[in-house]
């Protein structure tokens, strides 16, 4: 797993990648804008991303609106959070300066308290299991 710069001046950090946004910055590694620019993407704008996301939305037959700002809530709810991560870690992908600004993006949903459920039925079936064996 490699990893990249991410933030803003002075509040830089290293953040891990994942493969598949290692495969998207790979393909775009000598494209000519990207290299004049001396960015990852050959995007321009955040109205230009958001223009490219809303093609994707069409395309994928997926009807919401996308944004950046949509983008960054997804990853940080369905794609961390959900899956576990805590939110310090999500909070430094994001470049976040404050863990206040990331419980925003926290609210619990069912789906997170239904996994945290099944994990507690879990642990104390495993509680019960050594409790009844060390009675016997």
């Amino acid at each position: 797993m490699s990893s990249i710069l991410a933030g803003t001046t002075p509040f830089y950090r290293e953040v891990p990648l994942l493969s598949i946004p290692l495969e998207i910055i790979e393909r775009y590694k000598n494209d000519y804008y990207c290299q004049t620019k001396n960015c990852l993407l050959p995007v321009n704008s955040n109205q230009r991303y958001n223009g490219y996301l809303k093609e994707i939305a069409t395309i994928c037959k997926i009807n919401k609106y996308l944004t950046t700002h949509v983008a960054r809530h997804t990853f940080a709810t369905a794609v961390t959070l959900e899956n576990d991560v805590p939110i310090e870690t999500v909070s430094q992908m994001l470049g976040h300066k404050s863990i206040r600004t990331t419980q925003i993006y926290a609210k619990v949903t069912t789906r997170k308290i239904s996994n945290n459920m099944k994990e507690l039925q879990i642990k104390i079936h495993k509680m019960t299991q050594e409790l009844q064996q060390q009675v016997s």
